[in-house]
C-alpha cells in the first residue's frame, strides 16, 4: 500500500543522504508499506499472554527500476512495558546477507508473514467476502421475488454461501476451531474481525475505489478505466479492472432493459425495501452511517449491484483459490510465532548464530498447527465437480427476455477475451511480477477452471 510514512522521516537528520532518499522515493511514488501496526497494537499485549507470540509490524517497500517491490526496512513494534497507553517500543530490521544479522532479518520477515497470514485469512477472506455478502442474501431471499429482476441478476452469486457459512461458523471460526487452533489471533480472533467490520464501508469494495483509496491508482481519463496505476505491472489490478470493467458493463446492460427511468427505481417497492433492510437490519452496526449509497437512479441500481457481484465473485476468488500455492509451504508462510525476537546474550541468539534453520523453525509454526493450516488452505483452495463460473448460469434459459441473454452471452465472450490476455501477459517476461521468481504465473482472476486444485478460475459466488 502507498503510504506516507512520517515514522521514517521523524528518526532521519534532515541533512542526511537517507532523509533525501526517502523524500525523493515518496515524490516518485516509489515508497509502499504493508501495514499491520495500528489495527494490531491493541491485541498484542494480549496476544503474547498465550502460547502465541507477535509483534505489531509495518514493513516498507521500494519500487525498483525492473517493477518489482523489495523490502528495505521492518519495523516490529511491542507495548510499552508500563502500559499500552504510554505508547510503543519499536525496534526497525534491515536486510543483511550473510551471518547472524541474515537470520535475524529472516525472522523479521516471518513476523510479518504470520500477521500477514492471519489477517488475510481472518479480514480479506471470511471478514470482507464470506460475512459482509451474507445480509445482502438474506435481504433479497426477503424483500424481492424470484420474479424481481434483480434477485435473478443476484441469484447465481448467492449460491451455496449461507451453506459454507454455516459450515465455517462449525468448525472453522468457532470457538477453540481450526482457526483459533492455528492462526496467531487464537481466542481474539472474532472480536478482532467485529472490530475491524466497523470499518468497512460498502462503496469503498468497488475496485477501482479501493485502488485509489490505498494509493495503487490515481483517476486519469486518459488511461484504461480510467486509472493509472502506480505500479504498472500490478497483476491484481491489472487482470481485476479488465473483470471489473467486464461485470460493471454487463449488470448495465441488464438493469437498463428492466428500468427505463429513474422513478421506475424509486417506484420500485420490492426494491426500497430491499435497500433498507440489508443497509438498517443486515448491516445494522454500520445502518447510520453517511457513506451508504443511495438507490433512487438506475445508475444507483447498477453501481451497487456491481460491487455486490465483484465482492461475491472476484474479490472472494482473488483471496482464496491461490492460497495453496501461495501457502501450501508452512516455512513461506507461516500461520504462527512462539517466541520473539531473540535478543543477544541469550541462549536463543547462540543457537540462531550457530544453527539459524533450527531458530528459524523453534520460532514459527509447530507441526500441528502447520498441517491443520495446510490441510484447511487445501480445501479452500479446491473447485468442485460442480462449481459454475463467472460467465454462466445453471439454467441456460434463465430469462424469457431475449436483449438481457444478448448481453449475457455478451459478457461471456468479454470474459474469454480476458483469459487469453491474461495468458498473453503471463507469458511476456518483462513482466516480472506475473510469475515471481517462484514462476507462480498469477492466474487467480483468469475466469474458468476445471475440478481441483488449479490456482485459477472466478466462481459465481462464494462456495467454499
Amino acid at each position: 500500500m502507498l503510504f506516507h510514512v512520517p515514522l521514517a522521516l521523524a528518526s532521519l537528520s534532515k541533512s542526511s543522504p537517507s532523509y533525501q532518499f526517502v523524500i525523493q522515493a515518496l515524490k516518485a511514488k516509489r515508497l509502499f508499506i504493508l501495514d499491520h501496526h495500528d489495527t494490531l497494537m491493541p491485541y498484542v499485549e494480549r496476544i503474547n499472554a498465550t502460547p502465541s507470540k507477535i509483534y505489531a509490524t509495518r514493513t516498507l517497500l521500494f519500487l525498483q527500476n525492473e517493477g518489482t517491490l523489495k523490502p528495505i526496512a521492518i519495523e516490529l513494534s511491542l507495548p510499552h512495558p508500563d502500559g499500552y497507553e504510554l505508547g510503543v517500543v519499536s525496534k526497525v530490521y534491515t536486510p543483511a546477507k550473510d551471518g547472524v544479522e541474515a537470520a535475524i532479518w529472516q525472522l523479521a520477515k516471518a513476523y510479518v508473514t504470520v500477521n500477514d497470514s492471519g489477517v488475510h485469512q481472518l479480514i480479506s477472506h471470511w471478514l470482507n467476502t464470506h460475512a459482509v455478502i451474507e445480509p445482502f442474501i438474506i435481504a433479497t431471499n426477503r424483500q424481492l421475488s424470484v420474479l424481481h429482476p434483480i434477485n435473478k441478476l443476484l441469484h447465481p452469486h448467492f449460491r451455496d454461501t449461507m451453506n459454507i457459512n454455516a459450515t465455517a461458523r462449525n468448525i472453522l471460526i468457532n470457538s477453540e476451531g481450526i482457526l483459533e487452533r492455528s492462526f496467531f489471533p487464537g481466542k481474539y480472533s472474532i472480536e478482532m474481525s467485529s472490530k475491524i467490520y466497523k470499518d468497512w464501508v460498502f462503496p469503498n469494495q468497488a475496485l477501482p475505489v479501493d485502488l485509489v483509496l490505498r494509493g495503487m491508482a490515481i483517476e486519469d481519463s486518459s488511461s484504461p478505466h480510467g486509472l493509472r496505476l502506480t505500479i504498472e505491472d500490478y497483476p491484481y489490478a491489472v487482470d481485476g479492472l479488465e473483470i471489473w470493467s467486464a461485470i460493471k458493463t454487463w449488470v448495465d446492460d441488464y438493469c437498463r432493459f428492466y428500468y427505463k427511468t429513474d422513478d421506475m427505481v424509486k417506484n420500485d417497492t420490492e426494491l426500497q425495501s430491499w435497500w433498507k433492510e440489508l443497509r438498517e437490519e443486515g448491516h445494522g452496526d454500520l445502518k447510520d452511517e453517511p457513506w451508504w449509497p443511495k438507490m433512487n437512479s438506475i445508475q444507483d441500481v447498477i453501481d451497487n449491484c456491481t460491487i455486490i457481484i465483484w465482492v461475491a465473485s472476484a474479490l472472494h476468488a482473488a483471496v482464496n483459490y491461490g492460497q495453496f500455492a501461495y501457502a501450501g509451504y508452512p516455512p513461506n508462510r507461516p500461520t504462527l510465532s512462539r517466541r520473539l525476537m531473540p535478543e543477544p546474550n541469550t541462549s536463543e541468539y547462540d543457537e540462531l548464530k550457530d544453527d539459524p534453520k533450527k531458530g528459524f523453525l523453534k520460532t514459527v509454526t509447530p507441526q500441528l498447527q502447520s498441517l491443520l493450516s495446510v490441510s484447511l488452505i487445501e480445501i479452500l483452495s479446491r473447485h468442485t465437480s460442480d462449481e459454475i463460473y463467472l460467465g454462466q448460469r445453471e439454467c441456460p434459459e434463465w430469462t424469457m427476455d431475449v436483449e438481457p441473454l444478448m448481453a449475457f452471452e455478451k459478457f461471456g465472450k468479454t470474459l474469454k477475451q480476458i483469459e487469453e490476455k491474461i495468458v498473453k501477459m503471463n507469458n511476456d517476461e518483462r513482466l516480472k511480477n506475473r510469475n515471481g521468481l517462484a514462476k507462480v504465473p498469477y492466474t487467480l482472476l483468469y475466469p474458468s477452471s476445471e475440478e481441483g486444485i488449479t490456482g485459477r478460475g472466478i466462481p459465481n459466488s462464494v462456495v467454499i
